[in-house]
């Protein structure tokens, strides 16, 4: 059953990935969802799916770096329903040396992660500030290797933090979910069997992100959260500093 209200999930690629994931759980909580992407079979296929089980989706072609096309997108969610929630989970996965030291690939993540990230912000102010309520979440990473995609998510980073001290006064909750390690999705069980090799609960599961996104939306506004770090409970902090440091040489410190 619909609430009337409506969400925008910028983002979302494969039935199997974080966008779709989250998508789904705004539908099973009565949003009109608005999922955005740039590949059309794929956002058919993902509201196919959310529609068979009775939610509301609405596919939108839209490329997270354009103007233009997020006007668009955003014109059309507010104009189908009370618009107060919003996320962001465009970005490009982590690259591997030395590809990730191309300039052509440093432009392209930083478009897409802190310019994508700055144009959706941009609207989420548009729209959310002059009703005084509503939650835009923003997913991300904390990572120290792969140039490309550390500079382009510490820039979202920051994109994130000046909108919330910015907004947050304003009645708009801005938050920042890091994902810290590998996604049980499409992208990594596709693409290599290292997911097999991690054992049980060793992947961040895509719902369990899903919830603790919905959870930062329901947050009483006296006790907000900006931002939310996620990792496998299998994941061990201080192998991780071993690790770079048996890698580099160098003592980099704690990863966190």
């Amino acid at each position: 059953m619909t609430t009337g209200r409506t969400a925008v999930v910028v983002g979302v690629g494969a039935e199997l990935g974080l966008g779709a994931g989250l998508a789904r759980r705004l539908a099973r909580e009565g949003y009109r969802v608005f999922v955005a992407g740039r590949a059309i079979d794929k956002l058919v296929q993902v509201a196919r799916t959310i529609s068979d089980t009775g939610g509301d989706v609405v596919p939108v072609v839209a490329d997270a770096t354009s103007e233009s096309d997020l006007a668009a997108l955003f014109d059309y969610a507010d104009d189908n329903g009370s618009l107060d929630l919003v996320v962001f989970n465009a970005g490009e996965g982590a690259g591997h040396e030395p590809e990730s030291r191309s300039p052509q690939l440093f432009e392209q993540s930083w478009r897409l992660a802190a310019l994508g990230g700055f144009l959706v912000g941009l609207e989420v102010a548009r729209r959310l500030v002059p009703r005084r309520r509503g939650t835009a979440i923003f997913t991300g990473a904390i990572v120290d290797e792969q140039v490309a995609f550390a500079s382009a998510r510490a820039a979202l980073r920051s994109v994130v933090q000046s909108m919330a001290r910015e907004l947050a006064p304003l009645g708009v909750h801005v938050a920042q979910v890091f994902v810290d390690g590998g996604i049980d999705g499409a992208r990594l069980n596709l693409s290599t069997p290292r997911g097999a090799r991690r054992g049980e609960d060793g992947l961040l599961n895509i719902d369990a992100i899903a919830d603790a996104c919905w959870d930062l939306h329901q947050e009483h506004r006296s006790a907000w959260t900006h931002e939310l770090n996620l990792r496998p409970f299998r994941r061990s902090f201080q192998r991780t500093w071993r690790e770079n440091f048996n890698k580099t040489g160098v003592n980099h410190g704690p990863a966190e």
